[in-house]
């Protein structure tokens, strides 16, 4: 979902040498993978060419950075930083899920007008997320950077949720009037799955989990930004 990474990961205190190298190498990769995408997505539309869709244009710069996030999965799980790994593992596997199992998976998707949608949001999320995890690797993060990271949000989370919904839609209505990826009993695996149904539960899983990550940041928003500026008047 758009809401990945509200639960913003901080490095331990002391992070060895080596550590702290690989993760600033990890977060500066994620900006500068991510600022490219977002070229991508800006050139695409200011001068579109001719019989070249967006996600042909974008393809491999997502499916490369989009996935290359479930390393943050490993990183709560062996402490490189402090976070909780299931709630990690929630937040990387919904992006990862839209890429691979509806993007990838059905050519209707990445027609969708959610395309767009999802790839403006996640790019400016991302890009402000990794700066501000690669910053406060030194304890550097400027106050303009964290207002953003807690300001953004507000806009960038719906639009990316409306993205990521659309662009699932577009895929269900593909897979119903074809039945691709389904499984019907009886079969040699004794096995059933269908595919339109699983995109129809993920669709239904964003109604109890973004309110709640939604909400999650506007609290974050209060201590941070809020709880800063009133500590500044008092002073």
């Amino acid at each position: 979902m758009a809401a990945k990474g509200a639960t913003a990961p901080k490095a331990r205190k002391e992070p060895n040498a080596a550590v702290k190298a690989y993760l600033v190498f990890y977060n500066v990769a994620q900006v500068i993978g991510w600022s490219y995408l977002l070229y991508q997505l800006i050139s695409y539309h200011i001068n579109p060419p001719k019989d070249v869709t967006l996600w042909d244009t974008v393809k491999y710069t997502v499916i490369i950075f989009q996935n290359a996030a479930l390393l943050e999965v490993f990183h709560a799980a062996v402490g490189f930083v402090v976070t909780n790994v299931f709630m990690t593992l929630c937040q990387v596997y919904s992006r990862v899920m839209v890429v691979c199992l509806v993007l990838l998976a059905t050519p209707t998707a990445p027609l969708s007008v959610g395309l767009p949608l999802a790839l403006f949001a996640w790019t400016i999320t991302e890009i402000i997320r990794y700066s501000f995890y690669a910053l406060n690797l030194f304890n550097a993060v400027p106050y303009f950077l964290i207002w953003c990271r807690y300001t953004f949000f507000i806009a960038l989370y719906p639009i990316g949720i409306t993205g990521e919904l659309l662009c699932i839609w577009a895929a269900y209505v593909y897979s119903s009037e074809t039945n691709m990826w389904s499984f019907a009993l009886p079969n040699t695996f004794n096995f059933t799955f269908d595919y339109g149904y699983f995109l129809l539960f993920s669709m239904i899983a964003y109604i109890p989990v973004f309110p709640q990550l939604y909400l999650y940041m506007f609290g974050q928003r209060k201590k941070v930004i809020v709880g800063e500026s009133s500590r500044k008047k008092t002073k």
